[in-house]
């Protein structure tokens, strides 16, 4: 059996590979070894957990639910809000653990479970190595430790957590929004309710798509992976500008007044050159993955700004930027961290801040996009091929030094092993997009005949 944990939790089909039996389970076993790590000392525990729309998001709420409670944690049920928002009441509330349940992009059948720390932070790898360990052993048939009488724990609605999200949301905004029409995609998730909301108390005209859900909708044929339905929506209204969320809203894309995309990196360009006039880019450093635009790199530089780059991984841009004590962070798919403001990725509050710039500057976001030019690039997926020897095929190594000679400075190769499935990813860029394509094709075949 392979690892349960992911880089963004478990997830799984809800009800085939995410049982009932496996959210409970998980559920206390995270409780009994944060005990053991002596997160709980001194005090009677509290966990914040929530939900996205998913209708199999209702009975795995219960089974997390009975899990920590059976474990003697009391539980504040915040219902359906995004992750960040989870994770911001973790902190707010001084909850020692928090729980969202939501597979994000993925699918209406799949779902989740992420566990935050104490503070709203990711639980670091060793813990979760832990949990899944615990929850092993457990269901091998070795008895946990019960609680009873007055020692179980005490289940609870917070019905407040919505409206001290929002609050925190519009409270961190440097100035307001009053003045632009801003159409939102909710993606039937998380953050049909709570972006709409944050948006109009912060001062916009708001126009909403994606915002009904029903259990069973949620990303289908629309959000941050099917943008077409926003991009129409923003002409249609005459809007300045749109925003796109993912199923959890931790992650926003964007598009601008005539339609045109917004990715993630755009997004991070934007917020790191209104940050750094403000005085608030510590170490007038940005965060970002192996994955970024080549544009967006060029464009740091020549601002004179510093590009860190990481793994693929909004948990590995967040570790960075940690270590490093840097405010920003992101991925070209949307997930973007302003760290003195969340702990994760926060699609709402990425939003609100891209608005609240052209707010703040009257210039139309079309406009400031162009401080980085987006280089084409092309994504080849290679499947059922030996991804473990990507970094020491000899053949592959030469066919990689063939095709950046041949790129240049312009251009960029980047060969990754999926972390989910049996694939190589081969990434281009280059200035020009029928090179890339030509490339990434050659080097596909190279990756099929020597790992296949």
């Amino acid at each position: 059996m392979g690892r349960l944990f992911g880089t963004d939790g478990v997830r799984g089909v809800a009800n085939a590979d995410l049982t009932a039996e496996l959210a409970l389970g998980l559920s206390v076993a995270a409780a009994h070894v944060l005990a053991e790590a002596g997160s709980f000392e001194g005090h009677r525990p509290v966990a914040v957990v929530g939900r996205d729309p998913r209708a199999s998001g209702e009975f795995l709420e219960a089974a997390v639910v009975a899990g920590l409670a059976s474990a003697g944690v009391d539980v504040l049920r915040v219902g359906v809000l995004p992750t960040p928002a989870v994770a911001y009441l973790t902190g707010s509330l001084g909850a020692d653990l928090g729980v969202m349940l939501s597979a994000s992009h993925n699918p209406m059948p799949d779902n989740g479970i992420k566990f935050f720390a104490r503070g709203g932070h990711k639980l670091a790898d060793e813990l979760e190595d832990r949990i899944e360990r615990t929850y092993r052993a457990h269901s091998s048939g070795e008895p946990w430790d019960r609680p009873t009488g007055a020692g179980v724990g005490r289940v609870k609605d917070y019905d407040q957590g919505f409206d001290n999200y929002v609050a925190h949301l519009v409270g961190v905004l440097p100035n307001r929004l009053d003045g632009l029409k801003i159409v939102i995609d909710g993606a039937h998730g998380a953050a049909s309710r709570v972006s709409p909301e944050a948006f109009a108390r912060a001062g916009a005209e708001v126009v909403t798509i994606g915002t009904d859900p029903d259990g069973l909708n949620i990303n289908d044929g629309c959000g941050s992976t099917h943008i077409g339905d926003l991009r129409a929506a923003v002409v249609e209204h005459g809007a300045d500008l749109g925003v796109a969320h993912d199923g959890d809203a931790d992650r926003c894309l964007a598009v601008d007044h005539a339609g045109n995309e917004i990715d993630g990196d755009q997004i991070l360009a934007v917020l790191a050159l209104g940050m750094r006039e403000a005085g608030t880019l510590r170490k007038n450093t940005v965060v970002a993955t192996v994955m970024s635009n080549l544009g967006f790199k060029l464009a740091m530089e020549r601002e004179g700004l510093t590009f860190v780059q990481t793994a693929v991984g909004d948990r590995y841009v967040l570790e960075e930027m940690k270590a490093g004590g840097f405010a920003l962070g992101g991925e070209q798919s949307g997930h973007v961290i302003a760290l003195d403001h969340a702990t994760t990725g926060d699609g709402t509050l990425t939003g609100l801040m891209l608005a609240a710039r052209v707010a703040a500057t009257g210039r139309p976001l079309a406009e400031l996009v162009r401080v980085m030019e987006r280089l084409p690039q092309v994504l080849v997926n290679v499947p059922d091929v030996d991804k473990t020897r990507v970094g020491t095929s000899p053949e592959l190594t030469t066919a990689v030094a063939e095709a950046e000679k041949e790129l240049g400075a312009t251009g960029r190769v980047l060969l990754r092993p999926s972390g989910t499935e049996p694939l190589v990813r081969v990434m281009v860029e280059a200035a020009d997009i029928e090179q890339a394509g030509a490339v990434a094709g050659r080097l596909a075949d190279v990756v099929k005949s020597a790992l296949g």
